[in-house]
C-alpha cells in the first residue's frame, strides 16, 4: 500500500515556513502499514495542483493533500479538486453551522466569507474538523483514496487521528511495518558498512537496513514488512542480537524514537539525579534543549551563559591565572566551568562547553572549530577535545549534540 503526500502553499516553497506536516503524516501512515512513496510541495496554482494530483494517482493508492482550504481567494484547493473530479460544489449546512458555533464560542463575528467554508464538492465525504473551520474531505475515485486536509498542523493532526487513519485501516488490508533502530557511536558510516557487510548481504528479503549518520553517530534502522507480525518481530530480534555480536564495542543501545534530551531526562528522573550547564560558544542552546522536555524542572536546575572572559571569572569563579595560562578555549577552563556551575547549583552533574565557533578565534591559540566539553559528576571529571570545523552554525549544533551524547553515555555508565 503506497501513499503520496502533497503540501500546497507558496509559503513552504519560499522558506517562510517549514513543512512539518509531511513528516508527521509519513510517520503515522507508516505505523499502520502504509508506505509513503513520494512527498511533494507545490504552489497555490490550479494547473500545478491538477498536474500533481494526476501524477500522484498514477503512483499511489492514497493521496493526502494539505493546505489551501481557507475561505480567502488564494485558497483554491477544493475548487481545483472539484474540477479534477468533474464535480461541482454545494453548500453544506452542517459545515456552516459548525463554523457558526465555533465563532460564537470565541465571540467572533460570522461573515459571508466564512460561509464559503461550507462549499464542498458533491463527491466528497466531509471529515469533521474539531479544531478549526475548514473540514477535511475524503474522495474515492478510480480505486484511489484522495484526502484533502487543512494545512494548520493541529487541525491536520486531529483529522488524521480521528477520521483519516481509522478510515484507511477500515478500507484496506494493510501489512505490518516494524522498525528497530540500533544506536552506534564512534565509527563513520563507511567503516561501519564494511564491518557489517556480510550481515547486510544476508538479510532476508523482507528486512531492509538503512544507515542514518549524524554528528559522530550512526543509527542502523532495520525495517521489516509483512503480514505475520510475530514472525517479523522474532526475526528482527534475531538480527539485533547478531549486530550485538558483530559490533558490541560501538553499540550504545536501541533508539526508542525519542529525542536524546528525553532519554537523558528519563535517566535523571529514574535515578533521582540533577544537572546544570555552563555554556560559552553555544550561548544557552544546551540549556534550551534540555528544558524543552516537559517536566525537566524536576532534574534541571539552571544554566550559566558565561560567554565573555569576565563572566567566567566573575560568575563561575574561574581564576584569571588559569585563563591567562591556558586561554578561555582549553581543557582546564572547561573543567573549571563545570566545577563552578556544579558547586553553585549543587547538582549531581554539570556540563560545560567552551570553544571557537568562528569566524574568528578571539585571541586564543586554538583554531576555529576547536571545542572542549567537560562533564563533572559527584565522582569523576570527563573532558574531551573536538574539532568540528566550519561554519559557525555547524560547530554550535555539533557541540550541543556531542555534549548530550557524552552526558547520556555517562549517566548510563553510572546508573
Amino acid at each position: 500500500m503506497k501513499a503520496e503526500i502533497i503540501t500546497i502553499g507558496d509559503e513552504i516553497l519560499i522558506g517562510q515556513i517549514v513543512d512539518t506536516n509531511s513528516q508527521w503524516i509519513g510517520t503515522e501512515l507508516n505505523k499502520i502499514g502504509v508506505s509513503v512513496y513520494q512527498i511533494s510541495s507545490i504552489q497555490d496554482d490550479k494547473q500545478h495542483i491538477l498536474n500533481a494530483l494526476k501524477e500522484a494517482e498514477s503512483r499511489a493508492d492514497i493521496v493526502i493533500v494539505t493546505g489551501g482550504l481557507g475561505p480567502t481567494k488564494d485558497d483554491i484547493t477544493k475548487y481545483t479538486i472539484a474540477e479534477y473530479f468533474n464535480d461541482s460544489l454545494t453548500l453544506n449546512e452542517e459545515v456552516v453551522n459548525h463554523v457558526k458555533t465555533l465563532f460564537a464560542k470565541y465571540n467572533i463575528p460570522f461573515g459571508e466569507l466564512n460561509r464559503l467554508q461550507g462549499m464542498i464538492p458533491t463527491k466528497a465525504t466531509v471529515l469533521k474538523n474539531k479544531y478549526g473551520t475548514a473540514p477535511g474531505m475524503w474522495f474515492y475515485e478510480n480505486e484511489t483514496v484522495f484526502v484533502s486536509l487543512p494545512g494548520v498542523p493541529n487541525e491536520m493532526k486531529g483529522l488524521m487521528e480521528f477520521e483519516v487513519l481509522p478510515r484507511i485501516q477500515k478500507q484496506f488490508k494493510l501489512p505490518f511495518i516494524i522498525h528497530k533502530t540500533i544506536m552506534t557511536y564512534g565509527m563513520g558510516e563507511s567503516s561501519l558498512a564494511e564491518r557489517i557487510e556480510d550481515f547486510e548481504n544476508n538479510l532476508p528479503e523482507f528486512i531492509k537496513l538503512a544507515y542514518l549518520p549524524n554528528y559522530g553517530k550512526v543509527r542502523l534502522r532495520l525495517s521489516a514488512k509483512g503480514d505475520d507480525k510475530k514472525r517479523l518481530e522474532d526475526r528482527l530480534q534475531e538480527k539485533i542480537e547478531d549486530l550485538y555480536q558483530l559490533i558490541p564495542d560501538i553499540i550504545t543501545g536501541l533508539d526508542d524514537g525519542g529525542k536524546i534530551e528525553q532519554t537523558i531526562g528519563n535517566l535523571l528522573k529514574n535515578n533521582n539525579k540533577s544537572i546544570c550547564t555552563a555554556e560559552s560558544l553555544t550561548g544557552g542552546k544546551i540549556a534550551s534543549t534540555l528544558v524543552s522536555v516537559p517536566g525537566s524542572s524536576s532534574y534541571y536546575k539552571g544554566s550559566f551563559v558565561t560567554y565573555a572572559k569576565e563572566t567566567k571569572i566573575n560568575i563561575l569563579n574561574i581564576s584569571k591565572e588559569i585563563i591567562d595560562k591556558h586561554s578561555v578555549v582549553s581543557r582546564e577552563v572547561a573543567i573549571e566551568m563545570a566545577k563552578g556551575a556544579k558547586q553553585k547549583l549543587q547538582t549531581n552533574y554539570a556540563i560545560a562547553v567552551t570553544g571557537n565557533a568562528g569566524p574568528t578565534t578571539d585571541k586564543t591559540d586554538k583554531s576555529v572549530g576547536v571545542v572542549f566539553i567537560a562533564i563533572v559528576t559527584d565522582n569523576e571529571v570527563v573532558v574531551e577535545e573536538f574539532n568540528f570545523g566550519k561554519p559557525r552554525g555547524r560547530v554550535i549544533d555539533k557541540t550541543v549534540n556531542k555534549a548530550l551524547e557524552m552526558m547520556q553515555k555517562l549517566i548510563i555508565k553510572n546508573k
